[in-house]
């Protein structure tokens, strides 16, 4: 029993790495792609402007999105496998929230960055970068320091089975069926 124990801690330790690597990777490139993006407009030729937008396209699909998918679902894991339903976590996925929208807005410009006469001005690019530094570094802050934070949430949100005893469910597939008087 003992052995079996020590595999599934590292077995833990081995997702979390995985977590750790994707989340790092996918902060990185959602950091520095909108760096890519402010060279559009200093872009002078055709040949230059089709190789910048497949570089952008190529991190984007290739590893920005992989890394966002790894890091969510190696993080669906270890909700699971860590059993935390704690108040610092309903932040942190909150701001993983805000995280996934910066990177589906960056897949929104990365389609229309190349279009003609279009560019990523030097404002947006501050705005953005500064904005995702900031949600990246809220992420490590409240993971690193989990704070006791007050239960926003009724118990019953975080209580397994609780939405049972709140709704009254159907108990078989012939009350669902049972025509109405």
């Amino acid at each position: 029993a003992r052995c079996r124990h020590g595999g599934a801690a590292r077995g833990m330790i081995w997702l979390k790495l995985v977590h750790i690597a994707a989340i790092a990777l996918w902060s990185g490139a959602l950091i520095s792609l909108p760096a890519l993006y402010v060279q559009r407009a200093h872009v002078d030729s055709t040949a230059s402007l089709h190789r910048l937008q497949a570089l952008v396209r190529f991190l984007y699909v290739n590893l920005l999105s992989p890394a966002a998918f790894i890091a969510i679902a190696s993080g669906t894991a270890l909700i699971f496998l860590r059993e935390t339903f704690e108040p610092w976590f309903s932040v942190k996925l909150a701001l993983v929230a805000a995280m996934t929208v910066i990177h589906v807005m960056t897949g929104q410009v990365v389609i229309r960055l190349f279009d003609e006469d279009e560019i990523y001005p030097v404002w947006r690019f501050t705005a953005v970068t500064l904005l995702t530094i900031a949600v990246v570094t809220s992420i490590l802050t409240v993971v690193l320091a989990k704070p006791d934070l007050p239960a926003l949430l009724p118990d019953a949100f975080v209580e397994p089975g609780a939405l049972r005893r709140l709704i009254p469910w159907p108990q078989s597939l012939s009350e669902i069926m049972r025509p109405m008087p």
